[in-house]
């Protein structure tokens, strides 16, 4: 109780000191507030480039705690994993090969599915190199023959469910798969960005190739999402796209064909359950592999590195607010000699003398950590407003909790590192210098 009795004097006698020295706490809270902002500043910087990272690498990769599973190359894998996660909402099977969507019989314009700006390089559609007894090899299949045309290569991911559970894609236009209705006979897509830009420059018809499908389909595009991706994508649903082909063409390599499941880690049984119907069809169940996506330990050194750099850039634009609260302190404390040896003869404790001293200096200290948290707080909201429509990662983005923790803390131990010579001082006066005065 007398601890917190003395704590309470000195709050009081230094807001009164405050009050009654408004300019030179207004002086000493303006060369504080910058260093205070720069610390603000950075670790609401660090946090949000943080999420910004995390944000653009769970659409690519999935969220993290995703269960990965790839599996083996069989002509039964896809028809395995489809089975396995059918009516299951906790895990997505996922298998991908190459299409061309424009004109039949001409090599597209970005051969390989690389970006329409980049050029191309060798279309990899169903190409791949077959050798007879003799040791004469050549190449079957692939769209290499013939001219270059109208038409646009790009990766086609089948779907067994809504894969935006682990890959948050932010959609652009129209809408997504929808997985509650019958399978159309005219697939339903939804193609990124990349795919979208291409099919702006290039005017192709709406007509679709795949390696293995019984005929050239016409698909229905109904929405553009970002997915993160370098190169043109589309998404279609596995049951729309087997109407057009046999399961065991999705699962095979030649064709770039590959299975993989995504599941949340609640559904880790279903690892064992693959590897029964994989070891059923015949299949290695050894060559199942599952892996664990752990982005953020992954990039945790670089992006603390990253912190402390800046951190270290804004301690020293705080030490300069130290430095200017030590200096107006000294200041004050030599003004107001004969208060303090006055207090020390009526009996006032030398720590309640430093009590005070040190009060003002982290009341002021507060006050200017207030002020720039406000202040950012208000600048990013000001940011969002003005370029979350060209950065999504600044949509909506609210002002983080840490950074206004570390404003605080540095309002703090700027007061105590500028307050604590001063405070000394102070509690040094000798009693007689009441006398001299």
């Amino acid at each position: 109780m007398r601890l917190s009795g003395r704590l309470r004097s000195s709050l009081i006698i230094g807001g009164q000191g405050i009050r009654a020295r408004k300019l030179r706490t207004f002086l000493s809270m303006v060369s504080l507030f910058l260093g205070v902002l720069a610390v603000v500043t950075v670790q609401a910087g660090s946090v949000i480039a943080q999420r910004a990272l995390l944000s653009d690498i769970e659409m690519t990769r999935g969220k993290d705690g995703t269960l990965q599973v790839y599996l083996p190359s069989h002509p039964d894998s896809a028809t395995v994993a489809m089975d396995t996660v059918a009516g299951r909402p906790d895990a997505v099977a996922m298998t991908s090969t190459q299409a061309i969507v424009g004109e039949p019989g001409v090599r597209p314009v970005n051969e390989g599915g690389a970006p329409v700006d980049q050029g191309g390089g060798t279309s990899s559609m169903g190409s791949y190199v077959e050798c007879d007894a003799s040791g004469r090899c050549h190449e079957v299949g692939g769209s290499s023959a013939g001219p270059q045309g109208q038409a646009v290569e790009l990766s086609l991911q089948a779907l067994s469910g809504d894969i935006r559970q682990f890959r948050p894609f932010r959609q652009e236009s129209g809408e997504w798969l929808r997985f509650d209705t019958a399978p159309s006979m005219a697939p339903r897509i939804v193609i990124n960005t990349k795919a979208a830009e291409a099919f702006a420059m290039y005017q192709v018809p709406a007509e679709m190739r795949v390696t293995g499908a019984i005929a050239n389909m016409t698909p229905q595009i109904i929405g553009v999402v970002d997915d993160g991706g370098w190169g043109p994508a589309a998404y279609v649903r596995s049951d729309e796209l087997l109407n057009w082909l046999p399961a065991d063409s999705l699962s095979d390599p030649n064709y770039g064909g590959g299975v993989q499941l995504m599941m949340r880690p609640t559904a880790a049984d279903l690892e064992q359950v693959l590897r029964s119907r994989l070891a059923a069809a015949d299949a290695n169940p050894d060559q199942l592999h599952v892996e664990t996506i752990n982005s953020l330990e992954e990039m945790a050194s670089q992006l603390s590195l990253m912190r402390w750099i800046f951190l270290g850039m804004a301690g020293l634009v705080l030490l300069i607010g130290v430095a200017g609260i030590l200096n107006v302190g000294l200041a004050t404390v030599g003004e107001r000699i004969e208060e303090f040896a006055l207090r020390r003869a009526v009996g006032t404790p030398r720590l309640l003398l430093a009590g005070i001293v040190l009060a003002e200096t982290l009341l002021t200290g507060l006050l200017t950590a207030a002020l720039a948290i406000g202040a950012g707080a208000l600048g990013l909201e000001a940011a969002s407003r003005l370029f979350g429509s060209r950065e999504p990662f600044l949509a909506n983005v609210a002002f983080p909790w840490q950074a206004g923790v570390a404003g605080v803390l540095a309002g703090l131990v700027a007061g105590v590192l500028g307050g604590l010579i001063p405070a000394i001082r102070a509690a040094r006066i000798p009693i007689a210098t009441v006398m001299r005065a």
